[in-house]
């Protein structure tokens, strides 16, 4: 890192927090602070979802999956497929219900629905594992920026950490959206610069694009249904897994979902889904293509494979950053992962905050305080500090502790969201009966993680534990002869109009991953 590239750094950071501070100046209300007075548009919102999403996890691990990971390769793109389906199972169903009872977290629903108990504790799910989850998230963005910015790993993650507390405090939900929107710009002009670079130097160097390993060219694992072998990467658990696991992320975690409720109508929100469903597939294909064209550099430059052997595959994209690129195209890469280890972090903060004002403190001191504004922003510091220190924690732990939170996340995401869909479509529960489901699957998954983990894939996960529940509810109310009753949703013309746009998406999606796999 040279003065440039420092000086580079040093802007962006400086304008991300100046942002911050001048976002935050009118801002008195809950409603200013956690959705931005319900004043963004669709194309804002989208932009920061996909931003959001576009980690530096993603950044980093993706073209080393792809290029050097032991059995990876661009069959993650399977993945990618179970978005817009999920995308609109989200806005037909969801959206409506959180605008339609005005609420700040999607938590407060439940309660309507089903009790205060209920709601409670399924915030508190949440507060603690989004909250140790962006620990981990920070730690693990900072173990590769420690490496572009050549400064030891304890000041990377304060460094990140801090920045990011400061705008988020200051600024609120609407800091976030608009840093994302940048940071959605560098990360993409970052990568792009990337790829052109790498291009440059292949035909330059006159070395020929080749891929000595064919399976890391294979897009479609249709033979691997993981549940025998337990294969996470096959077709079926990583479509049909990841629809769950969507579905549940984007629409029942309020760290993405109290983005979609910063819209003034559903109609915007819903459009804000759309952007976010057809952008994020080219987005991935752009990291896909770095990765795809980092074989053959691997492959020409031993040297180079050298400085990587015994280090993790994430620290590929690091190390070419550092000793191939040119002075000032080191400082925007290296920003463009800054910008996305802070928007990983940035949302986070501020929903842990409404999620923990809105569900816990302000039922009981909510008339007693005068100046909300004040607990609000100590409430995102705190979580700010305690993500930091989580940080730390998890700094001298095992190098699976990533993958362990992502199962935790897993063994989570479908019973939360049966409880959710239970609320829309099922009328005459009760709120212990549902709370026992939703711990019966969650149960369920715990078995499969301790006893079946190498017989059902993890990705499954998502699937049982948003079936369990339905099974749990239906039996309890046969055995207490208790009425279910399906509730008629409607759904309005524009949102089955939009609803087309993603569906008709997927076989598009599909045909580009099939010409992908025939062209390599």
């Amino acid at each position: 890192m040279g003065a440039i590239d420092w000086g580079i750094v040093f802007v962006y950071i400086a304008g991300i927090i100046w942002l911050g501070f001048y976002l935050g100046r009118d801002q008195e209300t809950e409603k200013d602070y956690y959705l931005a007075g319900r004043g963004m548009r669709p194309w804002q919102v989208a932009l920061s979802i996909v931003s959001t999403q576009i980690s530096a996890i993603s950044l980093i691990g993706a073209p080393a999956f792809v290029a050097l990971k032991k059995g990876g390769g661009v069959f993650w793109l399977q993945y990618e497929l179970a978005v817009p389906l999920a995308m609109v199972a989200i806005l037909l169903f969801l959206v409506p219900a959180y605008h339609r009872e005005h609420v700040i977290t999607i938590y407060e629903l439940l309660e309507r629905r089903f009790d205060r108990k209920l709601r409670k504790s399924i915030s508190f799910i949440f507060l603690l594992s989004r909250g140790l989850g962006t620990g981990v998230a920070l730690l693990a963005t900072s173990v590769v920026t420690s490496v572009c910015l050549s400064i030891p790993l304890t000041y990377t993650i304060l460094l990140v950490g801090v920045v990011t507390i400061i705008y988020t405090t200051m600024g609120g939900i609407k800091a976030d959206i608009y840093s994302d929107i940048i940071q959605f710009f560098v990360f993409v002009g970052g990568i792009l610069f990337a790829i052109g670079f790498v291009v440059a130097f292949l035909l330059k160097s006159g070395t020929p694009i080749e891929f000595p390993d064919p399976s890391r060219l294979t897009v479609f694992k249709l033979g691997e249904t993981g549940l025998k072998s337990g294969e996470t990467f096959g077709f079926w658990p990583m479509l049909l897994g990841g629809f769950f696991l969507y579905f549940s992320y984007y629409g029942c975690d309020q760290s993405q979902a109290q983005r979609i409720l910063t819209t003034a109508t559903p109609e915007q929100a819903q459009k804000a889904l759309v952007i976010n469903g057809l952008l994020r597939f080219p987005v991935t294909l752009i990291y896909i293509a770095f990765g795809l064209l980092l074989i053959p550099f691997i492959a020409t430059h031993p040297h180079f494979y050298k400085v990587l052997q015994g280090k993790p595959a994430d620290f590929l994209v690091p190390h070419f950053i550092v000793q191939f690129f040119p002075v000032g195209l080191r400082g925007i890469m290296v920003s463009g992962i800054f910008a996305a280890t802070m928007s990983s972090v940035d949302s986070a903060l501020n929903s842990l905050s409404a999620a923990t004002w809105v569900d816990f403190l302000q039922p009981v001191f909510g008339k007693r305080v005068k100046s909300k504004m004040p607990v609000l922003r100590g409430l995102t510091i705190f979580w700010g500090l305690f993500a930091i220190a989580s940080s730390f924690y998890f700094m001298g732990g095992s190098e699976t502790v990533i993958e362990l939170v992502n199962k935790v996340g897993s063994a989570f995401y479908g019973p939360i969201l049966a409880v959710f869909v239970m609320a829309i479509f099922l009328k005459g529960l009760k709120g212990n009966a549902v709370l026992f489901g939703l711990i019966s699957g969650v149960l369920t998954n715990v078995v499969l993680w301790l006893f079946f983990q190498r017989q059902v894939s993890w990705m499954w996960w998502n699937f049982t534990g948003f079936a369990v529940p339905f099974l749990f509810v239906f039996f309890h109310s046969v055995v207490l002869g208790r009425r279910i009753e399906f509730v008629r949703v409607s759904v309005t013309r524009r949102a089955v109009g939009y609803a087309r746009i993603l569906i008709f998406a997927f076989p598009v999606f599909v045909a580009v991953c099939y010409a992908i796999e025939k062209l390599l």
